[in-house]
């Protein structure tokens, strides 16, 4: 991830924080020098608490005081801390999953990217029996600038029947914009967001986590379409258009190329922002949808617009989408005789 560098950062007033205990809080720490487990860590931040908005609020500020943000990925232009663990996902040999094994891992050395804070988050979270999720997507920040991509992972946590949304991360601290020196300092606006402030800065993979009915549009896009993890996990070497933004009429031909060495070479565009498994395989059936051209590393789809809606357009690969654009398409007036 790349963690949110500011001059400063407004510590603004803890009314969420109104019925935790700061003496529980310190009591917990004291304990939990010892403890480097999830679950015997999530039994005494939660144990003082009934309800789980106060548990969470538990776990939220137990993390945020008592893990550091890994600093090293700025002395490193090429790596991204959202991508450190993003291949042992795939160990299914492992006994315990992804999310506990980052977790154990981030409890040990106190120290973690902005993967370990997420998944610490969802794995203490899981043990007090509340539902949770690790967010994958962009963070827009003062570092990296002009790439539009997924850099950043963050969390929503079921609460009061209602997902609601939160940064670990974020909420520790920030860097010195002169030498990107971690200072912990604890910002509760990163804690239960409102959805429409949250997406100010965060932009999901997956549109339906911003929560939102409508995706927002960001002004990235006029530079860049925005790139997933799958961008990378198939190694895309070039792509057309460029430009994250498409102007266009109802009946026009838009032609979207991709080069990549990947082995399997599907692709297609959906015109949709909200993109699962069950859109992709009921595209995927749809003989309307199979126009795919290969050649060489290269693959090639024509995608023409039926309406005169606006749109988002994910494009599809190896059923996995790798990006999205934003569609804008001319109104065609007939002149009346």
């Amino acid at each position: 991830m790349k963690l949110l560098v500011r001059l400063i950062v407004a510590l603004l007033p803890l009314s969420a924080l109104a019925q935790y205990s700061t003496k529980n809080l310190h009591t917990v720490n004291k304990r939990a020098e010892f403890v480097l487990t999830p679950d015997s860590l999530a039994r005494q931040l939660t144990a003082d608490y009934k309800t789980d908005r106060e548990k969470v609020t538990s776990i939220f500020r137990w993390i945020t005081e008592n893990i550091t943000y890994n600093v090293r990925p700025f002395y490193n232009a090429t790596h991204n801390p959202s991508t450190a663990h993003l291949l042992d996902d795939d160990d299914t040999a492992a006994l315990k999953s992804l999310s506990e094994r980052v977790a154990i891992d981030v409890l040990n050395r106190r120290i973690a990217f902005c993967d370990g804070y997420a998944r610490l988050f969802k794995t203490l979270c899981d043990y007090s029996g509340i539902k949770s999720e690790v967010i994958t997507g962009y963070a827009s920040t003062n570092v990296g600038r002009g790439k539009f991509g997924s850099n950043h992972r963050w969390n929503a946590v079921y609460l009061d029947s209602t997902w609601q949304l939160l940064d670990p991360t974020w909420a520790s601290g920030h860097l010195t914009y002169s030498s990107n020196d971690f200072i912990q300092s604890y910002n509760n606006h990163y804690f239960l967001t409102p959805a429409q402030e949250f997406a100010r800065d965060h932009y999901p993979e997956d549109l339906h986590w911003t929560l939102l009915s409508e995706p927002p549009y960001r002004s990235e896009f006029r530079s860049s379409p925005f790139k997933t993890h799958g961008f990378l996990k198939f190694n895309v070497r070039s792509f057309t258009p460029g430009a994250g933004v498409i102007e266009a009429a109802e009946g026009d031909t838009l032609r979207f190329e991709l080069e990549t060495s990947s082995d399997k070479k599907n692709m297609m565009v959906l015109d949709t922002a909200f993109v699962d498994s069950a859109v992709i395989a009921t595209a995927t059936h749809d003989i309307f949808k199979n126009t795919a051209v290969i050649s060489g590393d290269k693959v090639r789809y024509t995608y023409i617009p039926s309406s005169d809606a606006d749109k988002w357009l994910s494009v599809v690969m190896n059923d996995e989408v790798v990006m999205r654009y934003k569609l804008n398409v001319r109104k065609n007036y007939t002149a009346a005789k």
